[in-house]
C-alpha cells in the first residue's frame, strides 16, 4: 500500500514533541514540557492504531481474511532489526548496571511492566505497548470482527477505570505505562480506521478549533504535575484523543504542504530509529546539551538507511515472491 499522505509529517511532529519536550523538561524542570512529550507519544499511538487497522481491514476486504502469520512476519521485518541494533550495544555498554530482568524485559517487549528499568531503556515502554497491541488486536479483529467496535469501546471505557484502580493500589506512576492504562489511545485510532468513511467532511475552521484541546490539555496535565483527576481521565483525555484522531483524518484527506514536504517527511520516516537513539543523547539522568541531538539524528539516519531500508527491501522481495507463487498456483 502506498504511503498515506501526511502520516510521516505527523510522525515528525510527534518525535519533535518527544525529543524537545523531554530535553526542556530536564533543562528547565518544566512539567508542561514533559506533558507535550507525552502528547507526542499519544499521537504515535493513535497513528499506529489507525494505520494497523487500515491495513488489516484492507487485507480482509481484498482476500476475505486476515493472515496473522504474514502480519507478524511483516511486523518483525519492520520493528526488530532496528531495535536489536539499538539494544545490543546498549546492553554491552551498560552491562555492569543491568540486571537480567531488565535485559529480558527490553528484549521481550515487556519494558512497560519493568517498573525499575534504567533510564536508557525507559523509552522502550511505548514500543512494548505497540508490540502488545500487535499481539492482541489483529487476532481479535479477525475472530470478532462484528463485535470489534464494542471491544474497542470497552477498552476506551476500561482504561480510566484501570488507572483509578492503580491509584488506590498505590501503583500510580508505575502502572501508568502498562498496556491496559494506555490501550484506549490505540483504540481511538482503531475506531477512526473503522469509521473513516462515515465521518463527514471536516472543515479547516473546525480542524483549527480542535487544536485548542491539543494545546490546552497537555498544559493542564503539566500544571497538575501529572497527578490524575476525574476530569482528566473522563473528560480531557478523551477529548484530546478524539481531537487528535479527527485532525489526523483531516490532514490525510487534505494533505497540507507543510506535512508533506521532503524534509518533514524524512524526519517522519526516521522517527522510529530516532526514538530509539535519542534517549542516550538528548536526555537521561540529567539534561544533555541540545546539540547532542545531532548525534542522535545521525545514528537514526544510519539505522534507517543501513538497517531499516535494506531489511524492508528483503521483506518486499519476499512478498513479491509469495504473490507470484500464489498466482502460479491459481493459474494451474
Amino acid at each position: 500500500m502506498r504511503r498515506i499522505p501526511s502520516l510521516d509529517g505527523l510522525r515528525a511532529i510527534s518525535i519533535t514533541l518527544v525529543v524537545v519536550g523531554h530535553w526542556a523538561e530536564l533543562t528547565y524542570r518544566s512539567n508542561v514540557a514533559g506533558a507535550f512529550a507525552n502528547l507526542g507519544v499519544r499521537i504515535f499511538f493513535i497513528i499506529s492504531g489507525y494505520l494497523i487497522t487500515t491495513l488489516l481491514l484492507k487485507e480482509q476486504r481484498k482476500t476475505g481474511t486476515i493472515r496473522l502469520r504474514e502480519f507478524y512476519i511483516r511486523r518483525a521485518y519492520r520493528i526488530l532489526p532496528a531495535a536489536m541494533v539499538f539494544m545490543l550495544p546498549v546492553f554491552v555498554i551498560f552491562w555492569d548496571d543491568l540486571r537480567w530482568y531488565h535485559i529480558a524485559a527490553a528484549a521481550l517487549y515487556l519494558a512497560n511492566f519493568d517498573f525499575a528499568h534504567p533510564w536508557y531503556l525507559g523509552h522502550l515502554w511505548s514500543l512494548s505497548v505497540e508490540e502488545q497491541f500487535y499481539l492482541l488486536w489483529p487476532g481479535a479483529l479477525k475472530k470478532w470482527q462484528r463485535q470489534c467496535v464494542l471491544i474497542l469501546l470497552g477498552v476506551v471505557a476500561f482504561a480510566p477505570l484501570f488507572r483509578i484502580g492503580c491509584y488506590f493500589l498505590r501503583l500510580h506512576g508505575r502502572a501508568d505505562e502498562t498496556f491496559p492504562a494506555v490501550a484506549d489511545i490505540l483504540a481511538v485510532g482503531c475506531l477512526l480506521a473503522i469509521f473513516e468513511n462515515r465521518v463527514p467532511r471536516i472543515t479547516r475552521s473546525f480542524a483549527f478549533l480542535l487544536t485548542v484541546p491539543v494545546v490546552l490539555v497537555p498544559i493542564y496535565l503539566g500544571l497538575l504535575q501529572f497527578h490524575m483527576t476525574a476530569a482528566l481521565l473522563f473528560l480531557f483525555w478523551p477529548v484530546l484523543h478524539l481531537s487528535i484522531a479527527v485532525l489526523l483524518l483531516h490532514v490525510v484527506r487534505n494533505p497540507y504542504r507543510v506535512l508533506n514536504v521532503e524534509p518533514v517527511m524524512w524526519l517522519g520516516k526516521i522517527s522510529y530509529s530516532l526514538y530509539l537513539w535519542q534517549q542516550l543523547f538528548v536526555f537521561g539522568k540529567q539534561a544533555r546539551p541540545w546539540y547532542l541531538a545531532a548525534i542522535a539524528i545521525a545514528l537514526a539516519a544510519a539505522s534507517y538507511y543501513c538497517v531499516e531500508q535494506p531489511i524492508l527491501k528483503v521483506r518486499e522481495r519476499r512478498t513479491a515472491e509469495l504473490k507470484l507463487k500464489s498466482e502460479l498456483v491459481a493459474a494451474a
